[in-house]
């Protein structure tokens, strides 16, 4: 969305669904702050950038409220629930996910990402307060 020539929106319709508002957020977070490791978001060309900042950025911008406990668990909702949907998907051997499993490094991209979250819950956390 423009205005006066200036970006001020993003519309998404990919997955459109009601839901949480917290869980749209921390889907947007997970993939574009980025929450993962240095490598992983190096190969998505997301290196060098200060998560905890941008999360941060984030919640205040979207004006969620002081307490953002709720935000958390929903980031944690987001990686599970994306996991287990790209790997439905590469059970049922749709190409598209497939490849995109194996170019983003699988299983192990999987754990990598959630081993990154879980050791830095704290800082998140305080990044967020």
């Amino acid at each position: 969305v423009f205005r006066e020539g200036r970006a001020v929106a993003l519309l998404d319709f990919d997955f459109a669904a009601p839901g949480r508002p917290e869980y749209d957020l921390a889907q947007l977070a997970k993939m574009c702050v980025p929450l993962d490791t240095d490598d992983d978001a190096r190969r998505t060309g997301r290196d060098g950038l200060d998560p905890f900042t941008r999360l941060r950025t984030v919640a205040d911008g979207y004006g969620l409220p002081a307490n953002r406990a709720p935000f958390i668990a929903a980031i944690q909702d987001a990686i599970d629930v994306g996991t287990r949907f790209v790997q439905s998907r590469v059970r049922r051997g749709e190409q598209a996910f497939v490849q995109m499993w194996e170019a983003m490094g699988g299983q192990e991209r999987s754990e990598r990402r959630q081993g990154w979250f879980d050791a830095h819950r704290q800082e998140i956390a305080d990044a967020l307060e």
